[in-house]
């Protein structure tokens, strides 16, 4: 097994000023722990800036200037799945042309803009890696802050977490970039880009482990930003909630 001693983390972003400080000092501590363990580690951290009419490219461009391992890269798509994929074709620079044999020590981590990774989020995918994994589907919790309480008490009545979980998060995810190459990538979908990924990666027959060693805090809003995404589905259980008789 090749070593990792490349990291990529992908941020998509549209319009997430009021998030987006959070999510990148996350990033950054994270980044910060990888280095102290492992020093030769390069790490590079690329926030992609989709259709922002507010004030996220400022705070992401705040971070590029006092910090060199953060960059940004302007997109129009709308699209989070094709955000993601743009972010990683310049992750591995090579772009279209890139060769799985030339990737196998790049882990390409992701995240999102509205979401907090740990200190040691990037240690433990890397760990995860070391143990021979080909791809990292970490669990998610859901931030308390403004959200009504039974929609809380729903969403954790039906996500009960441990080792080798169900679920599939964009939002804490990592895989390496030779297998991300195999599977074809991200697709340019507006939504479940990562459960697409993650299903074409054991269909190549690729090690994929879910954990709950690195969990990642994530927004509670319904007012969703991908059509199909996380606080769609919030908003859906919110309304099943409201619809349901009383006892």
């Amino acid at each position: 097994m090749t070593p990792i001693d490349r990291v990529a983390v992908v941020i998509p972003v549209h319009n997430e000023e009021e998030h987006l400080g959070r999510a990148l000092a996350g990033v950054e501590a994270a980044a910060s722990t990888l280095r102290q363990v492992q020093p030769g580690t390069d790490v590079r951290v690329l926030a992609v800036l989709d259709s922002c009419t507010d004030g996220s490219a400022a705070i992401a461009s705040s971070y590029a200037a006092r910090n060199s391992c953060f960059s940004v890269l302007p997109v129009a798509f709308r699209s989070v799945g094709r955000s993601r994929r743009a972010g990683i074709w310049q992750a591995l620079g090579a772009g279209a042309d890139a060769s799985p044999g030339d990737e196998a020590g790049l882990w390409l981590a992701n995240t999102d803009a509205d979401s907090v990774v740990p200190d040691n989020w990037l240690v433990g995918q890397l760990e995860l890696a070391a143990a021979g994994a080909d791809a990292v589907l970490g669990s998610v919790e859901v931030d308390p802050a403004g959200m009504a309480p039974e929609l809380l008490s729903r969403w954790q009545s039906m996500h009960s977490f441990g080792e080798d979980h169900p679920h599939v998060f964009g939002a804490n995810l990592g895989v390496r970039g030779s297998a991300y190459l195999v599977a074809g990538g991200f697709p340019r979908h507006l939504s479940h880009e990562d459960r697409v990924l993650a299903g074409r990666l054991r269909e190549h027959g690729f090690d994929v482990r879910a954990t709950d060693t690195i969990r990642v805090r994530t927004s509670g809003r319904t007012q969703a930003r991908a059509p199909k995404g996380f606080g769609a589905y919030l908003r859906t259980l919110g309304m099943e909630i409201a619809l349901a008789p009383e006892a």
